[in-house]
């Protein structure tokens, strides 16, 4: 068999960095795991390769003589989905489509051959087994949840790394908790599974062999959802692991704010080479996370558990949502005084939206406030139901927020205050900032003083951290820059909707 693994356009959004990634003449912030792992679970003697259409185009030689066409996708990837598959039904190749989009919604794709979905560890072997029996069915699904330890390494020789500014894992599948408007307990269940110690280490090594140095993102929902496992095995492993190897990797992953309650945790997590982590804050409005059921975020000081674990050590990367029903109208200033004093830089803020599967869908579904699908971009300036505030309200507040945490003014003063408040990098990470930063990210650094120092209109804004991180606070001056970059990406991706 020779196949072809496609994965979908992404649109320009907030956590692709597209702007960002032009400073540093990369593609793409990481590469489709998904995929690499299925090809890692394909006959070995198949023909396999792959086309990631944020690195490349799809053309038409890619798919000459191929026998199947692999798509995996997420929402936001749907318009792209739509056109591989016309183009695969144009050449008269059969498709076989899995991943979140599909499992959510198949009944969409009517030109699709094979639905391979949920789970590829438990689906993906039955089709195999039919496809080379001759009986080969159209759907592929399953209720239960694999053990994911005998999930195979992925195929990294498919890509070219240098297209890429980030490595990404997979540690855990699962989260013990269940906010209404997640989607991810749907997919992978509330029983938090993991992989084992010897298998993560051999995909370091695996990455490591292949040449990669730098970033290596776990894509876990809540990485620190089994905490013991973690403490006791996985962070002593990753650490003596790292230091063997001489730090080649800088981590960052994703995690629960209780991840504060535990400060041997976040010390562990330091000295294994984690240097942030995203949280879902959501909302500083107490009856909006009990309406949404974000359990580890009630009856907290959220601004403090956010300080706590930033003095620490670690960067937070922190999600919000307005459009709750509980939400006052005063949730607009209180989410831009959260932010500012949090100082968390990259603070992605998304009306709230209901995917298919949640318990939000359903709900909405009921109360008859459904509108249309989600989007699958929370930032895009849509909501799929009818809100209980204002529809006008509730943009015209939503642009106030993005105005008041992303103009250059608050923006810049919210990157000097997190910097003035961090705790000193690690060796390891000092050393690795520096070096990656003079060296590979030197093209970056003159086009930032070019595009943001002279002709952009904020230019003031970037001179005066430019001089006060390098003679107040040295250590940060490359983060600082980055910061300055990724401000100028923010910025871009919302200009067209305000």
């Amino acid at each position: 068999m020779k196949v072809v693994l496609v994965y979908p356009r992404c649109p320009d959004t907030f956590w692709s960095f597209k702007y960002a990634l032009k400073f540093i003449s990369i593609k793409a912030a990481y590469p489709p795991l998904g995929l690499l792992t299925v090809a890692a679970m394909l006959p070995k003697d198949w023909e396999k390769k792959l086309v990631d259409m944020n690195v490349t185009n799809l053309r038409d030689k890619d798919l000459e003589g191929t026998d199947f066409v692999f798509i995996s996708a997420m929402t936001i990837q749907k318009a792209s989905v739509k056109e591989v598959i016309s183009k695969c039904k144009k050449m008269g190749i059969r498709i076989v489509a899995g991943g979140p989009l599909f499992t959510a919604g198949y009944e969409e794709f009517e030109d699709v051959d094979y639905f391979v979905l949920n789970e590829a560890e438990i689906t993906l072997p039955l089709f195999l087994e039919d496809l080379m029996n001759g009986c080969a069915k159209h759907i592929y699904t399953c209720k239960g949840f694999p053990d994911i330890e005998k999930t195979p390494i992925p195929l990294w020789g498919l890509i070219n790394m240098k297209k890429y500014e980030s490595m990404n894992l997979q540690y855990s599948r699962g989260c013990p908790f269940n906010c209404e408007f997640c989607d991810i307990t749907t997919l992978f269940g509330h029983r938090v599974r993991t992989k084992s110690r010897g298998q993560l280490l051999a995909e370091l090594e695996s990455l490591y062999f292949q040449g990669w140095r730098g970033k290596i993102f776990f894509v876990d929902d809540n990485f620190i959802g089994n905490k013991r496992k973690l403490k006791r095995e996985i962070l002593p492993a990753i650490i003596e692991w790292m230091a063997t190897k001489r730090h080649p990797f800088s981590f960052n992953t994703e995690a629960s704010i209780d991840l504060c309650d535990d400060e041997e945790l976040m010390q562990m997590m330091i000295k294994a080479g984690i240097y942030s982590v995203f949280l879902g804050i959501e909302t500083p409005n107490e009856e909006s996370l009990a309406e949404c059921n974000k359990f580890p975020n009630k009856n907290r000081d959220l601004l403090a558990c956010v300080k706590k674990i930033q003095k620490s050590g670690l960067q937070i990367n922190g999600g919000f949502i307005v459009g709750f029903d509980s939400d006052p109208p005063s949730i607009f200033d209180n989410q831009i005084e959260f932010i500012q004093k949090s100082g968390i830089i990259s603070a992605m803020v998304g009306l709230l939206n209901a995917p298919r599967g949640t318990r939000l869908y359903q709900r909405l579904l009921r109360e008859n406030r459904l509108l249309k699908e989600a989007s699958g971009d929370n930032t895009d300036f849509s909501i799929n139901f009818i809100p209980k505030m204002s529809y006008e309200i509730l943009i015209n507040g939503y642009k106030r927020i993005i105005s008041g945490i992303y103009s250059p003014k608050p923006y810049y003063k919210r990157v000097r205050r997190f910097l003035k408040e961090s705790k000193p990098l690690q060796k390891s990470h000092f050393h690795f900032s520096y070096i990656r930063f003079y060296f590979t990210y030197l093209g970056a650094f003159l086009k930032s003083i070019w595009l943001l120092g002279i002709k952009d209109k904020a230019r003031i804004y970037y001179w005066k951290l430019f001089f006060w991180s390098l003679f107040s606070r040295p250590q940060f001056f490359p983060l600082a820059i980055v910061y300055a970059i990724y401000g100028f990406h923010f910025r871009k991706v919302f200009k067209d909707y305000l």
